[in-house]
């Protein structure tokens, strides 16, 4: 688990504004203690992990990222074959979370380089707890690289 004074980084790749909060809600409910950086689609998502504007000079790099596949721009799926073709982002998790339960979406996503796939729950209180076993798992159980 990481400590205080570095705290697990969430990068949330997300265009639907209702869903990122529930993200966020859900975090919060759970009492994780998480940093969420949020951005709207997969290009900012790319420029934030390799800090190519001003807005993300200070960009801290994620402990996960959750990937939202349909996005304007850059979708989830090229953002997701971008960074796992980048020797210096590929070891960052990436877990899909998406309103798609269809087996296409999963496979592909796998294939990609998912390290995992979660459908969004239509109900609130089911999602809070997803979240709060995804977090978990993340936080506690698996061991990270360290890359700070």
């Amino acid at each position: 688990m990481t400590t205080p004074a570095q705290p697990f980084v969430i990068l949330l790749v997300e265009d639907e504004m209702a869903d990122a909060h529930l993200v966020k809600l859900a975090l919060t409910e759970n009492q994780i203690p998480a940093v969420v950086e949020h951005v709207l689609d997969g290009r900012e998502a790319l420029e934030y992990l390799r800090r190519q504007t001003a807005r993300f000079a200070e960009a801290v790099r994620p402990d996960l990222i959750l990937l939202d596949l349909n996005m304007p721009r850059l979708d989830g799926r090229e953002f997701l074959a971008a960074v796992k073709q980048d020797a210096a982002l590929q070891a960052i998790p990436v877990v899909a979370l998406s309103t798609s339960a269809v087996e296409r979406d999963i496979v592909g996503a796998y294939r990609l380089g998912a390290a995992g796939y979660i459908t969004k729950p239509v109900d609130v209180a089911d999602f809070i707890t997803e979240i709060r076993q995804l977090t978990q798992y993340w936080m506690s159980l698996v061991r990270l690289p360290k890359h700070r």
